[in-house]
């Protein structure tokens, strides 16, 4: 089994959903859900440019007046939106992605937030926020906003602190930015600084990915998340085979090892933390629903996930926002594109989404969810054999070894039907 199948950042992936006929409105959708805890994502499809490797629903080059129609829009579907929620709704954590968030100016951060505080009732002097941003756009005037506003965690885009790598990964960048960019992000004192790595990039070594790591660690950050470099259909880069796996593989052993060494804990195969730092802006599959505002976003309750259409093609993407912006109020008021959670759908999720934690599924939450043994329901011999995997009494884990091979034991737990889905998605 090859150790790089695909990422599962969510199951089921998004590639999963078909468009909802009828359409139900999201006031029955969200009728009878546990609403006291949510997770607020916000969308935000722009960027400044378009990296080789990504594959995320996000334009270049967004003139203003598109970038203030898509806050109108925004404004329109969270209205909507809240009006649906059923009363008492609360927000435990909330996130912006992309794209990249900071790619809106600093007043337009501010009309971002204003949004999410007074339509949708999230305190963010309360509720714990993230947000990603870039070296070029990590600018002071912009990070004062979202420190103003009690931001918890920042997580910047790095990639390669080698200029060279950053060019071969087609993300032009200079080492010189990004150390501005971390000390503007430092400067602005956010309790949780995540810096993201690559590894497998065209010409790398275990010496310069050691560098590239070094030069991490000298900001002593919060978090680090360690990415393998994967190659998806429609990005600008287009490479693949065994000995590519084999590099990959050696390069994670390194930065794992050299991460353990220095102090931090691994919470999955990308994740790693200094203990005691946990931002609270983790989202939680295993018992907290997802409103997601924008173009991009996806929103989970136990029964449906939904959200707008997906694309990667830049032409796509470019069509689907200018119809988002465009939308009356009314049409807002219900779920689109999506995927509809059966009981076994349900249990499904809970396990994958827990054993690709380091921690590892805790059986008695999984049997007090469900009332049965996790194991009864899903035979796991064929991973434990390989070592993958191991149990006791109270949780199913992987084993280090286990870890290193996430992206194959994740999508081998996929359901035949989200197979059949995936395979049958017409990339756009």
């Amino acid at each position: 089994m090859r150790p790089y199948e695909g990422y599962v950042y969510a199951y089921p992936h998004k590639t999963a959903y078909r468009p909802l006929d009828p359409r139900p409105p999201l006031k029955e959708v969200w009728t009878g859900e546990r609403t006291d805890a949510l997770f607020l994502y916000l969308h935000v499809p722009f960027c400044e440019m378009r990296c080789g490797f990504c594959n995320l629903f996000t334009r270049t080059g967004a003139p203003g007046e598109l970038v203030a129609a898509y806050l109108d829009a925004l404004r329109r579907q969270a209205d909507v939106t809240r009006e649906a929620l059923p009363s008492g709704t609360r927000f435990a954590a909330a996130a912006i992605g992309g794209g990249t968030p900071t790619y809106l100016e600093a007043a337009e951060l501010a009309r971002l937030l204003d949004l999410a505080e007074q339509a949708m009732g999230a305190d963010f002097s309360v509720v714990p926020l993230a947000i990603e941003t870039s070296p070029a756009t990590a600018t002071p005037d912009r990070l004062a906003v979202l420190a103003g506003r009690g931001t918890r965690r920042v997580s910047i885009g790095v990639q390669s602190f080698i200029d060279a790598e950053a060019r071969a990964a087609l993300r032009p960048q200079r080492r010189a930015e990004v150390e501005t960019a971390l000390a503007a992000i430092r400067e602005a004192a956010f309790p949780t600084l995540n810096i993201d790595l690559i590894y497998g990039i065209d010409g790398q070594t275990p010496d310069s990915w050691r560098h590239s790591l070094d030069a991490a660690l000298a900001w002593r950050p919060e978090e680090i998340y360690l990415y393998p470099l994967y190659v998806r259909p429609l990005t600008g880069l287009d490479r693949h085979g065994r000995a590519w796996d084999d590099q990959r593989l050696s390069l994670y052993r390194q930065g794992r090892d050299h991460l353990l060494a220095a102090g931090y804990e691994q919470v999955s195969m990308r994740m790693f933390r200094l203990p005691g730092t946990d931002a609270g802006t983790e989202y939680s599959c295993q018992h907290d629903g997802m409103v997601g505002l924008g173009c991009g976003a996806r929103s989970y309750t136990t029964r449906l996930h939904y959200s707008f259409e997906y694309a990667v093609g830049v032409r796509h993407v470019r069509a689907i926002i200018d119809e988002f912006v465009a939308l009356p109020r009314a049409e807002f008021a219900f779920a689109n594109t999506g995927f509809a959670l059966d009981d076994a759908e349900r249990r499904r999720r809970h396990l994958i989404q827990s054993l690709l934690q380091a921690d590892g599924l805790d059986r008695a939450a999984y049997k007090e969810r469900f009332g049965t043994d996790v194991l009864a329901d899903f035979p796991l011999d064929a991973f434990a054999e390989r070592g993958w995997v191991e149990d006791d009494a109270t949780h199913v884990r992987l084993t280090p070894h286990g870890l290193a091979y996430s992206d194959a034991i994740g999508p081998a737990l996929f359901s035949g039907r989200v197979h059949a889905l995936m395979d049958t998605y017409d990339a756009r």
